[in-house]
């Protein structure tokens, strides 16, 4: 569950923590207050896209101040731990903590410390929590939605099986593609079997070797910095060995100096040892430095040939690839396709055989999918419809429907969606067809409550409760209630009837201090809470009446989540 939110520096909030509790936790206040800058916040910690509107300025540089969201998260799920260290994510004390600090405009992420790039974030972020946007029941109006919606319903199993589907798909589509490519007329092939033996000639007669570039670079660059190595190796030696007073003969003249004396004392005896190790390598290294003086060669042909060479070998490299591996593999590229276009008919018959034997591959893992689809689709919509009579649909069907489309997609071929009916004895049709938006959030918290099962702990609903009112709501109150029994749940809301069910109430108001519009969030007593009811309930004016019947409200809401319990 989400333990603690701690924000700071972003929108009207200076700085703000708060923790919640287990089951419903409900956030209300005034329009305007600050509501949807507490999910977007977690929304920023959960790896989104950071809102260039959502960061504060700093009043005394004109730049945006440094900004912070973090979240605590409680590990209870021994499913949520396993899906978490899979992602090589492990709990400590139990807890994982998501942050996300913003400097300068640009987001930085850790989990547990660890610095992650946002798109693991989110993928951590999905096991732990889940968010009902706003406006994410308007999603429901694509189809392509409701396909997604039923394959996470079926979950990993599907998943491995859409994964195997989808490189097929590749395979078959790559192949095709190569076929459609295939069709050219004899000229045409005689023109480019001629124009693939000269280019496989040349690179065969080039006789290239792995390595022979970066070789031939440092011959060439020896070459042409000869006379500057001859001048830079002379002057070593002539300072080291090659002349009166060089280094050998000065070291020379040290070591008998201490040789005279090194019987006396211990310690000299000691650095005149060393002295000696430090005359032997130096004149190893005379020895050595003297071979490459003799055995240094500048030869203007062999120069020419290595330049020459090297020239062959970067005209290959500008031609086929930028390395010779690179050259290579386009070689034995070329002689493939030679071969093919010289067995012309073999080839377009192997061709489509393996097209074939792919369709045949992609159409059994398509219908395996569709079937796993289907089989789940009567469960799903079974569970959704029963949720719906729950949200007050007195007379409901929901059901999903089927076709097939032309062609194939890396997703299989099903074209499915979900189609209601609200109404005793109408047809069922598409949702954008029936639903209006009160009917559609009920819809999505209807699938939320279905898909959340013991998945993720923590759901997030910022106003649900969008264009519904009177028995309904109540029964959506009821509905959240339910939800909160196994699950957390933090939403947002207008109505009182949702807010009367809170286990925990947080109150967003917005304040002037120092001259300066800021947003606070904080959890309500009992009696506070009650007075925030009675502001819902009652608008500008608070009489007596409105406070007897918030407590009314909130006492029958009581009753309802004792009876519950039971």
């Amino acid at each position: 569950m989400l333990q603690s939110l701690h924000v700071k520096n972003l929108a009207l909030i200076d700085e703000a923590e708060v923790d919640f509790t287990r089951g419903l936790n409900i956030l209300s206040g005034e329009t305007g207050a600050g509501k949807s800058i507490i999910i977007g916040s977690i929304n920023l910690a959960l790896g989104e896209k950071v809102q260039k509107e959502m960061l504060r300025e700093d009043p005394q540089t004109g730049e945006f101040a440094p900004a912070l969201v973090e979240l605590v998260f409680t590990v209870e799920n021994g499913q949520e731990r396993q899906k978490l260290e899979a992602l090589e994510v492990y709990p400590e004390d139990d807890q994982v903590i998501l942050s996300r600090r913003i400097v300068g405009g640009r987001g930085t992420a850790r989990v547990n410390g660890q610095s992650m790039p946002a798109s693991a974030v989110r993928e951590i972020a999905a096991i732990l929590i889940d968010i009902h946007g706003q406006h994410e029941h308007q999603s429901l109006l694509s189809k392509r939605r409701h396909l997604e919606i039923l394959d996470a319903y079926v979950g990993e199993t599907l998943t491995e099986k859409k994964k195997a589907l989808a490189e097929t798909y590749r395979s078959y589509k790559k192949l095709v593609e190569e076929e459609k490519n295939a069709g050219i007329d004899g000229a045409e092939r005689e023109r480019e079997i001629s124009f693939l033996e000269y280019e496989i000639r040349e690179i065969e007669e080039a006789g290239l070797r792995e390595g022979e570039d970066e070789e031939l670079e440092n011959e060439y660059r020896r070459f042409s910095n000869g006379q500057k190595i001859v001048n830079a190796v002379n002057g070593a030696y002539s300072n080291t060995g090659g002349e009166s007073d060089c280094a050998s003969e000065l070291t020379g003249r040290a070591v008998r100096e201490l040789s005279s004396v090194s019987g006396y004392d211990e310690k000299l005896a000691e650095l005149e040892r060393e002295l000696l190790e430090i005359d032997g390598l130096l004149s190893d290294f005379n020895r050595e430095l003297a071979d490459y003086v003799e055995n240094m060669e500048y030869d203007e042909e062999t120069f020419y040939q290595v330049e020459k060479r090297l020239d062959e070998v970067n005209h290959l490299k500008s031609k086929y690839g930028s390395t010779i591996p690179d050259v290579l593999l386009a070689l034995e590229e070329k002689q493939e396709r030679l071969m093919q276009l010289k067995d012309y008919d073999t080839y377009l018959a192997g061709l489509k055989e393996e097209i074939a034997r792919t369709k045949k591959v992609l159409e059994k893992q398509s219908s395996e999918v569709s079937a796993m689809r289907k089989e789940a689709a009567e469960r799903l919509t079974a569970a959704v419809t029963q949720a719906l009579l729950d949200l007050n649909f007195l007379d409901v069907r929901f059901t999903m429907n089927f076709e097939r489309m032309a062609e194939y997609t890396a997703n299989g071929f099903d074209d499915a969606e979900f189609l209601i009916s609200t109404n005793p004895g109408e047809p069922v049709k598409p949702l954008g067809k029936v639903a209006s938006g009160g009917e559609l959030s009920r819809i999505m918290l209807a699938i939320k409550t279905v898909m959340a099962s013991d998945k993720i702990g923590t759901l997030i609903f910022d106003e649900i409760d969008s264009g519904i009112s009177g028995r309904t709501a109540q029964m959506v109150s009821e509905k959240m209630n339910v939800l909160g029994r196994s699950h957390q749940i933090i939403c947002i809301t207008h109505l009182p009837q949702i807010a009367a069910m809170a286990d925990s109430h947080y109150l967003i108001q917005k304040s002037v201090q120092n001259q300066t519009t800021v947003s606070t969030i904080r959890r309500l007593s009992e009696e506070e809470s009650i007075q925030e009811l009675s502001r819902m309930l009652g608008g500008v004016e608070i009489t007596e009446t409105v406070k007897e019947s918030a407590r009314e409200m909130r006492a029958l809401a009581k009753s309802k989540k004792s009876g519950f319990e039971k």
